[in-house]
């Protein structure tokens, strides 16, 4: 099953793994298939809102968007659906907290294989930043950590508590459809009941950013060549995708996906049957998206 609480969502926070914003906006959307097919679009307008692409940059981006979508659609979507299919028979069988830490690591296995295979569109654009961009990123960091302080930071533990608890709902209303006043109960204790670390995710979110700033800006400022660029940018990827298991941070990641799985593993074990059906069938109607992006319609 997909982690409904990813802690700090790098789809969106990070331009060195743009692609993973096209996979967030799927996350959250009833029609993969509507979605996929405006992809390219999205993808672009959500890296212009950073760094303010202009001209010929423009243009390039655009179709190593295009070309990275191509690869994508043909490559990756059948397995996609392959792994969809796998989540829907380990829900029929009432999952374990070990089926979902699995689960988890599967995803981010096609997060690593679709950032990997970017890196020379990556590396493209990195080449291209200018100044006055890394400027634009950097501002765009400011306000987006401005915003995830007023939501999740500020007020009461209470009111804190609720924010979180109103995100994940909307992600378990997405797959099992509305639950009951009283199964909604149960999940808001399960979720009280869960360290509330948001200091500790906005200092992952500022030092995945302090990390990507320092690469573009080496980048600009030392005017390396594309292999040598090419080998910063493959190594904050490792650096990124390392974090969870890094020595200062395993601990805190670990804790996390514990308390995050057993959240999960409440609300499907009070999910009633029709609950569960829906799930199935909106796993399956993501499944029939990803079959006919595969082949083109």
């Amino acid at each position: 099953m997909k982690n409904f609480n990813t802690p700090d969502n790098v789809f969106r926070r990070t331009v060195a793994l743009c692609m993973f914003a096209l996979l967030a906006l799927l996350a959250g959307c009833s029609s993969v298939k509507f979605t996929y097919n405006q992809g390219d679009t999205l993808l672009y307008w959500w890296m212009n809102s950073y760094a303010d692409l202009e001209g010929k940059q423009a243009d390039i981006t655009k179709r190593d968007i295009d070309t990275l979508f191509k690869w994508h659609r043909q490559t990756q979507l059948r397995d996609y659906a392959a792994l969809l299919g796998g989540f829907q028979r380990q829900l029929a069988a009432n999952p374990t907290q070990a089926d979902l830490t699995q689960a988890y690591r599967d995803i981010r296995l096609r997060g690593e294989r679709l950032s990997t295979r970017a890196v020379p569109e990556i590396t493209t654009l990195a080449l291209s930043i200018k100044p006055e961009q890394i400027a634009n990123i950097e501002r765009k960091f400011k306000s987006k950590n401005d915003d995830y302080r007023k939501k999740f930071m500020e007020g009461s533990t209470e009111k804190r508590q609720r924010a979180r608890f109103k995100k994940s709902m909307e992600q378990f209303d997405l797959w099992f459809g509305n639950f009951s006043s009283e199964q909604e109960a149960i999940l808001r204790r399960a979720s009280d009941a869960r360290a509330l670390d948001n200091e500790g995710w906005l200092e992952e979110r500022m030092w995945r950013q302090r990390r990507i700033l320092a690469v573009l800006r080496k980048i600009q400022q030392e005017k390396l060549n594309r292999e040598q660029a090419t080998v910063q940018i493959q190594a904050m990827q490792r650096e990124l995708f390392a974090r969870m298991d890094s020595p200062e941070r395993k601990a805190f990641y670990d804790a996390n996906m514990d308390q995050t799985t057993k959240y999960i593993l409440t609300a499907i074990r009070i999910a009633t049957p029709a609950q569960k059906k829906h799930a199935h069938e909106r796993m399956q109607g993501w499944i029939t998206d990803f079959e006919a992006l595969a082949t083109g319609k």
